[in-house]
């Protein structure tokens, strides 16, 4: 089984933790992790600097198109960030633990 990390940001900590208790609830996700960031980022020709909330959700590969899925339901950007990032090494202890939390 692979695991994997799926990263998104939120305009706010209400959104994210929205987002992170539902893809807990319907096991689309083993953990969600949740820290503000400040973000600079090129929007429509103008240079932008946003408070956000970054979701870091622990899950296992097959799960990514749920899990983004789930994300692009619940997320009120237009193009919200939702990107894949493979783990290449995991403690044998939490992978039963991602295994035993999802579906």
């Amino acid at each position: 089984m692979k695991v994997v990390i799926v990263q998104t940001t939120t305009s706010n900590e209400e959104e994210a933790n929205k987002i992170a208790k539902i893809l807990i609830q319907d096991k689309l996700a083993a953990c969600v992790q949740l820290k503000d960031i400040e973000s600079l980022y090129n929007w429509d020709g103008k240079l932008c600097c946003e408070r956000e909330t970054l979701l870091s959700i622990k899950t296992k590969k097959e799960l990514f198109s749920k899990v983004k899925s789930k994300i692009l339901e619940l997320h009120s950007y237009d193009t919200p960030k939702i990107i894949e990032l493979d783990i290449s090494n995991i403690s044998e202890d939490y992978l039963k633990v991602i295994k035993e939390n999802t579906i």
